[in-house]
């Protein structure tokens, strides 16, 4: 199955405590089905220092699940994806707007 939200998309959080945060993709799990975005759902781990790290109290991105995320269109709207065929190539498109999302 092709993926509807990939690394560096633009998406918005539809649940949760961060409800209404947007970010940037910058992992996908497809396995697990998850999603780690910049900035949305910061924990704090401790971490031991190492002769390469500094250790503490240090935030993390954790991974969110990808039903609770949707891709924010050209109007800053949250929307769903869809696909369709344009000449020989597969392409995502904004059930929204209707705009393509990659080419």
């Amino acid at each position: 199955m092709a993926a509807k939200l990939r690394k560096g998309d633009k998406v918005i959080v539809l649940s949760g405590k961060d409800k209404g945060k947007t970010g940037t993709i910058s992992s996908v799990d497809p396995k697990s089905n998850k999603a780690i975005v910049d900035g949305v759902k910061i924990a704090i781990r401790a971490t031991r220092q190492t002769q390469t790290s500094q250790g503490g109290r240090i935030p993390k991105a954790m991974p969110i699940d990808l039903s609770n995320l949707a891709l924010v269109d050209a109007n800053g709207k949250p929307t769903r994806v869809g696909f369709k065929i344009e000449g020989d190539k597969k392409v995502r498109f904004a059930k929204t707007t209707g705009d393509v999302i990659d080419a």
